[in-house]
């Protein structure tokens, strides 16, 4: 044989061996995944979607989607981790939505100053606690917030919140990308970027820390709100001489009904929340602390939401006419390019940076957006969630280029029907644990989470969700429609927001009711404890 023929067989041979190779390591991957509960399919279209996620992964690339993370597989106990409860919320709030929000009270409500700020303070001490309640829940499930919504909705009927938070988190990435947007093309009056440029390098931006998951996540947000805080502070000192304080405004049903129609705004952007907290701690050890994971989530949620939306009530009433005109032809953007002109160049460097601020608040919604698909079933739960991340971004961009001419109108319909429907969420779950469950981690199976015969049938969910959006019905007060309620506070054709509460009140009267009559007729079975699981396991692994 001669030596060129030897050569080739060698070479041939190598090849060989280095495909071998390569086959073997993704074997291994896939059977380290399989030990941790996260199942990747080898045939088919979403195989090779898998194969490209194998790839990456080495990257450090989360591949984890909505499957449980065992109390083996979470970080180590750091207090680096446990205030990332706090630094999570602070930096995702420490953007110009919430200051946009803030602007809502005196612009669209004609409410004063002062009347904006209380409403603001108890407003929000209000709707954040759901929040930092579902906040603890991760680290003792192990499971991302809406998974736990099959142990009260079950698994069937947990699609209607799932399509509800998907729309959310769409919907607030598109609207934050437009004020983000607006904020960009504000920076010069001469040479102004395209909004849909902006638009498209905000979403560039937050994709890329979605992609990465958990760990890239935290690790943005831990840092990200820190410049933010120094450039609304700046704004603050160049604009304080330009606000109107005024004096209390009358009092009256008409005052009333704006105060209730803003705070339902307010309520929606803080309960927002309540559908995505528990991813954001699922790493934690189990048995951390309950108390202060609690806490620097409620802290970190109310101190960016409560000072920042007082700063956007505040700049809102300035009187100098040259920035009321750039507020009033670039919106948000403009009002803030305007109170920080007096800064000149530097200024428009902080609008750059304020601009980028939608980043940290779009992250979440986008990697929060892809684990709740997933809860749409197990075809769903098949697609890596990288791609999803993708298709999200996708939508939006589209979405907010369309729509950017329809900001404040989007933003106020937005917040107020989150209230409504996060409102009936909080008090299932909430009514579930505490009442169902007697308050007690062990009285759920966590690993029971995509086992539709060992959860609840979900028909009293159902039930008092139906109810709740009845409630909603009669007392709502939007541009589009005013209840029945809602328009007995204030001027009809108005009327005051009640919305929230009636919702709130209508499930959370009911769900108890329902619940006892339905657990009365389901078996037992789907309301395995997590001792109950174990010896089930424990006795098909002996056989």
């Amino acid at each position: 044989m001669s030596t060129m023929a030897k050569d080739d067989m060698l070479s041939v041979s190598e090849k060989g061996s280095e495909k071998d190779t390569a086959h073997a390591s993704i074997d291994v991957q896939e059977a380290g995944f399989e030990a941790q509960g996260i199942h990747v399919p080898t045939t088919g279209f979403v195989a090779k979607l898998w194969r490209a996620v194998l790839f990456i992964d080495k990257f450090g690339v989360e591949v984890r989607g909505i499957e449980r993370v065992r109390p083996e597989d979470r970080s180590p106990r750091s207090v680096a981790d446990l205030l990332d409860s706090a630094t999570m919320w602070l930096a995702a709030n420490s953007t110009i939505s919430t200051f946009s929000l803030g602007t809502l009270g005196p612009s669209t409500f004609g409410l004063g100053l002062k009347e904006s700020c209380l409403a603001i303070l108890f407003f929000n001490l209000l709707a954040t606690l759901p929040v930092a309640y579902f906040a603890v829940w991760g680290p003792r499930l192990g499971l991302r917030q809406m998974t736990i919504s099959r142990f009260s909705f079950g698994y069937y009927c947990a699609w209607f919140p799932v399509v509800l938070n998907v729309i959310a988190c769409i919907g607030w990435s598109t609207i934050n990308s437009i004020v983000g947007g607006q904020a960009l093309r504000a920076v010069s009056s001469t040479h102004q970027i395209p909004e849909a440029a902006a638009i498209v390098v905000i979403a560039l931006l937050t994709a890329t820390f979605a992609l990465f998951g958990y760990r890239y996540v935290h690790l943005y947000e831990r840092y990200s709100f820190l410049p933010v805080v120094v450039i609304f502070i700046i704004s603050l000192g160049l604009s304080a001489r330009y606000m109107d304080s005024g004096a209390f405004a009358a009092s009256g049903p008409v005052e009333a009904a704006n105060i209730l129609s803003f705070g339902a705004a307010l309520v929606g952007f803080g309960i927002g929340w309540s559908s995505l907290a528990a991813d954001y701690t699922v790493n934690l050890p189990e048995d951390v602390s309950g108390k202060a994971v609690f806490w620097l989530t409620y802290a970190g949620l109310n101190l960016p939401c409560i000072l920042i939306e007082c700063l956007g009530a505040a700049e809102a009433t300035i009187t100098r006419p040259d920035w009321q005109a750039r507020y009033a032809s670039g919106g948000i953007g403009g009002l803030l390019a305007a109170t920080l002109s007096p800064a000149k160049g530097f200024g428009q460097f902080l609008q750059v940076l304020l601009a980028l601020s939608i980043v940290g608040n779009n992250i979440p919604n986008m990697y929060s957006f892809a684990l709740t698909f997933q809860v749409l079933g197990r075809r769903a739960q098949l697609v890596p969630r990288v791609f999803l991340v993708l298709l999200g971004t996708v939508v939006y961009i589209v979405l907010a280029i369309v729509g950017a001419t329809h900001f404040e109108a989007w933003l106020d319909t937005l917040l107020v029907l989150l209230s409504y429907w996060l409102a009936i969420f909080s008090a299932i779950l909430i009514e579930e644990h505490l009442i169902f469950r007697g308050g007690r981690w062990s009285n759920y199976n966590p690993d029971d989470y995509n086992k539709p015969q060992h959860l609840p049938l979900g028909a009293a969910a159902a039930f008092a969700t139906g109810c709740g959006i009845m409630g909603a019905v009669l007392g709502m007060a939007t541009q589009w429609y005013v209840g029945v309620l809602g328009a007995k506070i204030g001027d009809p054709a108005f009327g005051g927001d009640i919305g929230f509460e009636l919702s709130c009140t209508f499930s959370a009267i009911v769900y108890p009711i329902a619940r006892y009559i339905e657990r009365r007729f389901e078996s037992p079975a789907r309301m395995r404890t997590a001792a109950e699981g174990a010896a089930e396991y424990a006795a098909t692994e002996k056989h």
